[in-house]
């Protein structure tokens, strides 16, 4: 069955992996390589279900406590980052660690520490009981107070407010971000902001990019799995700049009643959905009966990070 309407998907650029999950499964892989299976992996490495479905396949097993690992083995730290409690677990049980935290959760990680030496409390940004939130706000004992949204700023207690600091999750939405940010500096006007936002570079260019793929679109489908937020972000920021949008973990989710009456339709990925994802997508809107596809100009991203030593 086709939908005579449609007609073109116009494909958003950039989408798809960031060199931080790149570098996340580059690591596993070469783990897997290097030691064999199993390799043990605290948390999703990143939030896909195929990549971690195909992961498994391959030997890697995925834990959330590290009283499930056993002596000996072979401990990756997933992207999204860890407490200091559990890298401290990691090194007492004597794992052998390879750390996949993305580098720019990490330089985070680095700040509040490096702030915290110097007396600071911080206010962080961010969705309580996602694996970075828990990894930034673990690196302190306390004196992190997370605000999830405007409305939390009020309610926010800090000890002192000489010094306080303003870190955000780098998968936030750029405009819900900016908005709470600026709810609290309104309540803590001397509170000190990062030189360089913490959202990071992939996640505010996807969303640009769904900004302008929503004006060329009448619908635009999300790829990406439904713990991802940064994928669940490309869907609010399309949906906020008037397209009908849709999130979906593969091509199976697709519902032909979402393309009655549309001619285009948008297609991006989140930072961590594979581009074999986004094909099969693809290739099930052709069959719908889309006739061609064309990709939006966009900032090409050169980014790449180093792996590991002892993996290179």
């Amino acid at each position: 069955m086709s939908n005579n309407s449609l007609q073109e998907i116009v494909l958003a650029a950039p989408r798809g992996f960031c060199a931080g999950v790149d570098r996340a499964i580059d690591i596993v892989d070469r783990a897997l390589e290097k030691f064999g299976a199993p390799v043990y992996v605290r948390h999703e490495i990143v939030h896909n279900t195929f990549v971690v479905a195909d992961l498994k396949n391959r030997g890697a097993i995925f834990i959330e406590d590290l009283a499930d690992v056993p002596a000996g083995a072979t401990l990756v730290f997933s992207a999204h980052g860890v407490p200091k409690a559990v890298e401290e677990e990691a090194a007492r049980r004597g794992f052998t660690v390879f750390d996949a935290t993305c580098p720019l959760v990490t330089k985070v990680h680095v700040e509040v520490a490096k702030l915290h030496k110097e007396g600071f409390e911080f206010i962080m940004i961010g969705h309580k009981g996602h694996p970075e939130v828990e990894g930034t706000m673990g690196q302190l004992l306390d004196g992190i107070y997370l605000v999830e949204d405007v409305a939390d700023v009020a309610h926010v207690s800090p000890k002192q407010t000489e010094r306080l600091a303003v870190v955000t999750q780098t998968t936030l939405s750029v405009d819900d971000a900016a908005l709470i940010t600026e709810a609290v500096v309104a309540r803590f006007p001397n509170i000190r902001k990062p030189k360089m936002q913490d959202i990071c570079y992939a996640t505010q260019n996807r969303q640009d990019a769904v900004k302008v793929l929503s004006n060329e679109v009448e619908l635009v489908i999300v790829v990406g799995s439904p713990t991802s937020s940064n994928s669940n972000r490309l869907r609010d920021v399309a949906q906020r700049s008037g397209a009908q949008s849709y999130m979906v973990d593969n091509a199976d989710e697709l519902k032909e009643e979402w393309f009655a009456g549309v001619t285009r339709v948008g297609l991006t990925a989140g930072a961590s959905a594979p581009d074999i994802l986004v094909q099969q997508v693809i290739a099930r809107m052709r069959a719908l009966g889309a006739v061609s596809v064309r990709t939006l100009d966009g900032v090409e991203e050169t980014i790449k990070f180093p792996l590991p030593k002892g993996l290179k």
